[in-house]
């Protein structure tokens, strides 16, 4: 009797456990009797992987951050690929974490292990240097974003466009007064959604921009209602310090999670680059986006021309044009971030057109993503028999 299939997956953080947990739903759709092993969040674990390592052991960014969790990273590496080498699996998935699953991939790709790359890292944005290195270690890309598996193909690597599993999760017309009710909000108010982001990184460079920005903004206009959804004990930690500091007296809801529902509930939202602008787009509003790396990884991407997307935020970057505004580095500021805000809420009719773009961009990507990956994976092997 054959042995059932066994996937490695490594996944980083919050969104990548979340991805790994769909992942795995819709393969053992297709195949009841698959085992899960590797890096893994609780979602993972409860969809059935057997977890060797923590998810968020790989929730680090930037090029120069990276440096202090070096050592660690390294030893969990060994751990992972001693491991892996040790009882080889059928096929090794990496979600997200580029940096870490494209150091793992070139080792099990030499073994015989057929290595896959679920999201694509923005190579088509900076570093593209990057795809030439990939198209030796994997041997299927699945893609989140339309205009990445044609870049991919450009290249000779395999790649599919599988949708993303938030626009299959998030309804067509989000029901805003819904939101607001289950929140504890009136129905009248002006509402605005501050996310300083889910890694340290992030919040940390970015919970006194924002909170600085609620001060900026309850002096120029009454009556606006700040609600903020924590990712995290940390996250809320860092942003009630700041708002201490930088907000004093301004009242600011913070919720625990719970982050779809505030977007759909808020009149704007501003927000960490990242996933978390694909979440407000597929909620249908709209958004300031900022962006705050370490200095030398901000240095260092200006310096050598790394980046070379016009675009950071998925909004502008799935629209073709900037139909969001994006703050960078120094041009974070407290007025820079409660400007674009007052902008919103004094331009209904540019709000209505964002409204339209957005779900048009929705409805492309609303593919049936777990299942279109699930399926190509086990596509991957029947051809490789």
């Amino acid at each position: 009797m054959a042995r059932p299939l066994r996937v490695a997956l490594v996944a980083g953080e919050h969104s990548g456990d979340n991805l790994g947990a769909g992942f795995i739903e819709a393969f053992r759709q297709l195949d009841p009797e698959a085992r899960f092993v590797g890096v893994a969040g609780p979602r993972m674990v409860e969809a059935g992987c057997e977890r060797w390592e923590d998810a968020d052991s790989l929730a680090v960014m930037g090029l120069f951050e990276v440096l202090g969790h070096l050592p660690r990273l390294l030893r969990l590496k060994r751990r992972l690929v001693g491991r892996l080498l040790e009882d080889p699996p059928d096929v090794y998935v990496g979600i997200d974490a580029p940096e870490f699953n494209l150091s793992v991939a070139p080792v099990l790709h030499a073994a015989g292990v057929p290595t896959v790359q679920y999201v694509s890292p923005q190579v088509w944005a900076w570093r593209e240097g990057r795809v030439r290195r990939m198209t030796r270690m994997l041997d299927l890309v699945l893609c989140l974003l339309p205009f990445e598996a044609d870049f991919y193909r450009r290249h000779r690597l395999r790649a599919q466009f599988v949708g993303h599993p938030l626009a299959d999760r998030l309804p067509l017309r989000p029901d805003r007064l819904a939101a607001r009710r289950e929140l504890g909000l009136t129905d009248e108010a002006t509402v605005v959604a501050l996310l300083p982001g889910s890694r340290r990184g992030e919040y940390q460079r970015l919970s006194a921009d924002l909170a600085g920005a609620a001060a900026w903004l309850a002096e120029q206009r009454t009556g606006l209602v700040f609600v903020a959804p924590m990712a995290s004990e940390g996250a809320r930690e860092c942003f009630s310090a700041a708002l201490g500091r930088e907000a004093p007296g301004v009242e600011c809801l913070l919720v625990d999670g719970q982050a779809a529902r505030v977007m759909s509930a808020a009149d704007v939202v501003v927000t960490a680059s990242g996933t978390a602008t694909l979440e407000t787009l597929l909620c249908k509003r709209p958004m300031v986006v900022v962006y705050r790396l370490g200095s030398a990884t901000a240095w260092a991407l200006r310096r050598f021309r790394l980046v070379k997307s016009a675009f950071f935020s998925q909004p502008n970057l799935l629209a073709g044009s900037r139909v969001v505004p994006e703050l960078f580095q120094e041009a974070v500021s407290a007025e820079a971030v409660g400007r674009e805000v007052l902008r919103w809420l004094d331009l209904p009719d540019d709000v209505a057109r964002l409204e339209q773009t957005f779900l048009g961009i929705h409805e492309s990507l609303r593919r049936g993503a777990s299942e279109r990956a699930a399926e190509a994976v086990l596509a991957l092997l029947r051809d490789r028999a």
